[in-house]
């Protein structure tokens, strides 16, 4: 075993290695493309007898060079051969420094919002071999920092993280839920949903801040809290009668909505897409790279579904009739008003509800309300194309695979998770596209017969 040295350090790395030292056992440096060289000592624990890494520090030329940090190590050694527990010393210094520094919830937020958006490899394994691509460490980042922000910051970002306690968190929950929570001036809605999301949002905070190597509490204060009510499930779906009243109203005149946003909403209903799955189709993603193939299909990439796997989606001939009108020239489907972006995510559910200024006066009104018909979300379309295909006799597995739902039984019995995850690997195309077909069937029925393009007071009385 050679021992480590200057050459060794500064010498262009183009694989990651480990070189131990000679001169001191279990010294050993890290070598890494994109990490500067790194010194670890490896040594076993007085303690509790077990193997452990302890990280000395950075190489660098001149006063952190091999000498010093060898010279580290045998101190270090020296310690443990004494009976002490370094790696419990360490976490003993980091929280003291922590308590003296006086670290702050909002400030454990900063680091965490920039830990979890920061841009990491990844591998992928497709059908044409690995891809390696980078993209931020948790997906659903931006979804974290807006739970963080709106609901903890205003409450527990000035406070010192290692005097918040689990009571804490339990009055700001309580508060969530009684629609005391103030932000931005003014009091949010009191919200089940929004109470999961913090609880959700602020463990994952502290657990993070708790992990060795960070210390900066000593263990999270979100254990024992109080048990959330019951969420009720929804179970919003659009009539018949809704659906030929929205079909029609969607291609009104009079209607102050973007006529591409209708169009988006049309689409979601035949496709069976999310909203953020749909509203971002680029050219790219299409199979042929437009919609005149044999087999339409759209491509959705990881990226934007939420089991986080790519989603081949049919497109049906009414689906493919609307994404035309939509696309036109432009790269995407569903393009923002400039033409240089895709919609907003939220373009649908603000169209459908409608906008009001902070002091609650109405900026526009909604479509639910412009045409009569009992307020839905984008996502209840997805309910409603799912009930539609049922009643017309597609089977529950079939239309799982259509929503891109895991399949936990078919006409044969259970099916075991792993079974879809990792072996039954084939997306079933043509068995969702004749059940898609047949749902655009099924939508041209019942839109077939516009009794007098379902004014306004018809709509009303339909949906009373």
């Amino acid at each position: 075993m050679p021992n480590i040295t200057e050459k060794i350090c500064r010498a262009e790395v183009k694989q990651r290695r480990k070189i131990y030292d000679a001169a001191c056992a279990g010294l050993y440096v890290s070598l890494s493309p994109s990490a500067p060289p790194t010194f670890f000592l490896k040594y076993t624990c007085p303690i509790s007898k077990r193997r452990a890494t302890h990280r000395l520090g950075v190489y660098s030329k001149g006063e952190c060079d091999v000498v010093f940090w060898r010279k580290e190590a045998w101190k270090l050694k020296f310690r443990i051969a004494n009976g002490e527990d370094i790696a419990q010393t360490a976490r003993q210094v980091r929280r003291l420094q922590a308590k003296q520094a006086g670290i702050t919830v909002g400030e454990i937020m900063d680091k965490r919002i920039a830990w979890l958006s920061e841009e990491v490899e990844t591998r992928r394994h497709t059908e044409h071999g690995v891809v390696i691509k980078k993209a931020p460490r948790m997906k659903s980042w931006e979804e974290q920092t807006r739970h963080l922000n709106r609901f903890v910051r205003p409450r527990l970002g000035r406070m010192i993280a290692g005097d918040v306690t689990k009571h804490d968190i339990a009055q700001l929950q309580a508060d969530i839920l009684a629609g005391k929570l103030i932000a931005h001036g003014k009091p949010l809605k009191a919200s089940v949903s929004s109470a999961r999301h913090m609880r959700k949002a602020v463990s994952g905070l502290f657990n993070w801040a708790a992990e060795a190597g960070r210390d900066y509490v000593s263990t999270s204060p979100c254990v024992n809290l109080p048990l959330l009510p019951i969420e009720e499930p929804r179970k919003r779906k659009l009539s018949r009668e809704e659906i030929a009243i929205l079909w029609h109203g969607l291609d009104r005149p009079d209607i102050t909505v973007d006529r591409r946003i209708c169009l988006a909403i049309k689409f979601a209903l035949v496709s069976c897409l999310r909203s953020v799955e749909l509203l971002h189709i680029h050219r790219d993603e299409l199979e042929g790279h437009d919609l005149n193939s044999r087999s339409p299909q759209v491509d959705v990439p990881e990226e934007r579904v939420k089991a986080g796997r790519e989603i081949r989606q049919p497109l049906s001939d009414l689906a493919v009739e609307i994404a035309r009108e939509a696309m036109g020239n432009y790269p995407w489907m569903f393009v923002g008003r400039f033409g240089t972006e895709p919609l907003n995510k939220k373009a649908m559910a603000c169209a459908l509800r409608g906008n009001k200024d902070s002091k609650g006066k109405t900026r526009s009104i909604g479509l639910c309300e412009q045409l009569g018909i009992r307020p839905f979300t984008p996502h209840d379309l997805r309910r409603t194309a799912a009930s539609l295909m049922g009643s017309i006799g597609i089977s529950r597995a079939t239309i799982s695979l259509c929503l891109d739902h895991t399949i936990k039984s078919d006409d044969h019995g259970a099916v075991a998770t792993v079974t879809g995850r990792h072996y039954d690997q084939d997306p079933r195309i043509e068995e969702k596209r004749a059940a898609l077909q047949r749902l655009a069937d099924e939508i041209r029925r019942i839109v077939s017969e516009p009794a007098e393009i379902y004014p306004v007071e018809a709509a009303m009385r339909v949906a009373a």
